[in-house]
């Protein structure tokens, strides 16, 4: 597996910067950048006030800072979960239609857990029984769209990734987690390393949902809660109602028609 961060937008700072305060001043943008390019506000000040604001959920602005990752050998099984994420990020990724394969090209993944059960000769033999099918096609005449039925799950692939920050610190919530299949976690960490290693700043938001940046609790079942390694440090939200209950100042119910029609009096009533 490669993951390269090959490029980011300039000045992330100043740019997250510019349009948080866009929202919140009643200077014009270009009064804002003057400001920036003028030194006029230190960048400790820009970065202070940036780790504020995304205490509060604020999250548009995030969608001007961008990331080009280059991600090569990887599974077509990462590849299907990773088109899963739609909004903010756009994809590039080696066409199996376009591109005839040759033997030496076709690493397959294989995942240790064929390792440690002892299957990795069947598995090896499998894919180099489809590799020879593959190319026979291909010399027989079938069109490279049709000769690529056989290849698997297994079979490699090459993208090229753009995500805006907004997107990545998504794709981080979920991927990170350790529930995540491990080789789509494994390419997202080394995306957040890349991203470390530029702008550590911005990367130390990265992290699983349940991380001090983010949601702060994990949110799937207790019993995988209970097995993973972060739930020594990080509550389960069962833990955060149990604690309502027992020192909040209302009582937990459902939400019904009662409470959305007393909101929709409200409202009426402001207006």
């Amino acid at each position: 597996m490669e993951v390269k961060l090959i490029d980011y937008a300039l000045d992330p700072f100043e740019k997250l910067y510019a349009a948080y305060r866009t929202c919140y001043s009643s200077d014009t943008p270009v009064e804002i950048w003057d400001k920036i390019r003028g030194e006029t506000i230190s960048k400790e000040r820009i970065r202070h006030f940036i780790g504020e604001r995304l205490k509060t959920g604020h999250n548009s602005p995030l969608e001007q800072v961008v990331f080009w990752f280059a991600i090569g050998g990887v599974s077509r099984s990462l590849s299907h979960q990773l088109v899963r994420h739609r909004i903010g990020i756009s994809f590039e990724q080696q066409s199996q239609r376009y591109v005839r394969f040759k033997e030496e090209k076709l690493e397959y993944v294989l995942p240790d857990s064929w390792k440690r059960h002892g299957m990795e000769s069947e598995f090896t033999d499998l894919v180099g029984h489809i590799t020879k099918l593959y190319r026979q096609a291909l010399d027989a005449g079938i069109p490279a769209e049709d000769a690529r039925f056989v290849l698997p799950n297994a079979a490699p692939t090459n993208f090229q990734v753009m995500v805006n920050f907004a997107e990545m610190l998504h794709i981080a919530d979920l991927r990170l987690c350790v529930r995540a299949q491990w080789e789509i976690r494994r390419m997202v960490a080394l995306m957040r390393v890349g991203v470390k290693r530029s702008i550590p700043e911005l990367a130390e938001y990265l992290q699983p949902k349940c991380g001090e940046k983010r949601a702060g609790y994990c949110d799937e079942s207790y019993e995988d809660w209970a097995k993973c390694p972060l739930g020594k440090v990080r509550p389960h939200k069962s833990t955060l109602f149990e604690l309502y209950a027992r020192h909040g100042s209302h009582k937990l119910a459902a939400l019904g028609e009662q409470e959305f029609e007393a909101v929709a009096q409200r409202e009426q009533l402001d207006e």
